[in-house]
């Protein structure tokens, strides 16, 4: 998959686009979906042009992975879902469900979100 630099979490990046931003630093930003699976539905995405999470683990540098994890954990942390927990996917290619080209992780809680069950 090539890196579209339309995507809509580039336009989000670049600031063309607005979003709830609940968290920024220099590795990744998160904001609220808009179209929610769960009470909480939260997209957290890497600073850098990364297509998906095997783009990103191949090619991201150590400080990137590492700070988007980080990422990931404060916001979990800040929102208070590790104790009733949470669920973080993050979906790779058409049979992974990616609609977007742009690697990013949910983090949905809020309700207990049960097993995954794969569709037939």
């Amino acid at each position: 998959m090539t890196y579209d630099e339309d995507n809509i979490f580039a336009k989000i990046l670049r600031g063309e686009i607005p979003c709830r931003k609940l968290y920024d630093d220099a590795f990744a930003i998160a904001f609220e979906d808009i179209a929610p699976k769960a009470p909480v539905h939260i997209l957290v995405i890497p600073k850098g042009k990364y297509t998906d999470v095997e783009d990103f683990g191949v090619n991201a540098n150590a400080a990137e992975i590492t700070g988007f994890w980080r990422a990931v954990a404060r916001i979990t942390q800040d929102r208070e879902l590790c104790g009733p927990g949470f669920r973080v996917i993050a979906n790779c290619g058409a049979n992974g469900g990616q609609e977007v080209p742009h690697f990013h992780a949910h983090i949905l809680a809020g309700k207990p979100l049960g097993p995954l069950v794969a569709g037939k």
